[in-house]
């Protein structure tokens, strides 16, 4: 299954490819908006999305709006964010997000949302 993660951070990137390819996925990534959008322009066989919130160029919302009014696709799609005051959750999952992920990410629940969200 292919997951593409958008993430500005590096180190966040490196940590949730590693963490998603030990379990056997094919991992794109994305370092900002701008890369996330190319993605999904070019690939549209994502079965899962994984994104920032806050990102240059396009933020986590944007890539939202787009998956789902543009390619109007029900791609699941996790939300990171080192904000995880409950009304930013809130929106976030009213918005039609499928699952939110405070930053510091813990790979081993990330893991088990994905699982549960492919599976």
């Amino acid at each position: 299954m292919k997951i593409l993660v958008c993430d500005d951070d590096v180190v966040v990137l490196k940590v949730i490819q590693l963490a998603l390819e030990a379990e056997k996925y094919d991992v794109v990534l994305a370092k900002d908006g701008k890369q996330a959008f190319q993605q999904l322009r070019d690939t549209t066989d994502f079965d899962l999305i994984i994104t920032d919130i806050h990102m240059p160029y396009h933020n986590g919302d944007e890539i939202l709006k787009w998956v789902r009014i543009e390619q109007n696709a029900k791609t699941p799609i996790i939300m990171l964010s080192s904000d995880g005051e409950e009304e930013v959750i809130a929106l976030a999952l009213k918005q039609g997000i499928n699952a939110f992920v405070v930053k510091p990410v813990n790979a081993k629940d990330l893991v088990k949302k994905v699982n549960k969200l492919l599976n």
